[in-house]
């Protein structure tokens, strides 16, 4: 037996309203969101055992006085405590994103704002990784130096391509200005 529909037929490329929906489609969306929960549970914890790993080795660096390896150890604590706000800004990402607006990034500003809140934060992270590779290679083997100037090189790549997608989204945007005003209606769910 089929759903029942309401009569109302939309235009195309309109979005089906809530009463068209078929039961089956609802029940698997809110399935989607639990899982997504899930994972930014999942991201949260990992986000706080690394926070915990990073302060555990900033203790012991403390411990070793003020000598180069507790410096060494110190950075790498900054390494791994820029992943735990990578993997935080995950967790919050998804919830925001999927749990609480049950947003699909389909349209231009969607899309954009999702990459956006994510890449800055990657971006962040990868330059402390970078960082970190850089003082690895310098005080422990020269010849690394090569990897950590590929990984500088990559972000600049990674910078250089969201510009672009930047550039070329906001035109996208200008052809649906529609998105822009149910993006900042979705924002208010979250104030």
């Amino acid at each position: 037996m089929a759903p029942a529909r309401s009569d109302r037929t939309g235009t195309p490329g309109e979005a089906p309203s809530a009463d068209d929906v078929p039961v089956a489609v609802k029940t698997m969306l809110q399935a989607f969101s639990v899982v997504h929960f899930v994972l930014a549970v999942l991201f949260a914890l990992a986000s706080l055992l690394l926070v915990g790993i990073a302060v555990h080795a900033t203790w012991t660096a403390f411990g070793d006085g003020l000598s180069r390896d507790a410096a060494q150890r110190l950075i790498e604590s900054m390494g791994l405590m820029a992943a735990a706000v990578v993997a935080l800004q995950i967790a919050q990402t998804i919830t925001e994103e999927e749990v609480v607006r049950h947003a699909h990034v389909s349209g231009p500003t969607r899309v954009r704002r999702f990459l956006s809140r994510f890449l800055v934060v990657v971006a962040v992270a990868l330059a402390i990784e970078c960082l970190v590779a850089t003082f690895r290679a310098a005080h422990e083997d020269p010849t690394l130096l090569l990897y950590a100037a590929g990984m500088v090189l990559a972000l600049g790549g990674l910078l250089a391509g969201w510009g672009v997608f930047l550039s070329l989204n906001r035109h996208a945007e200008e052809l649906e200005p529609e998105a822009m005003h149910e993006a900042k209606v979705e924002d208010k769910k979250l104030k």
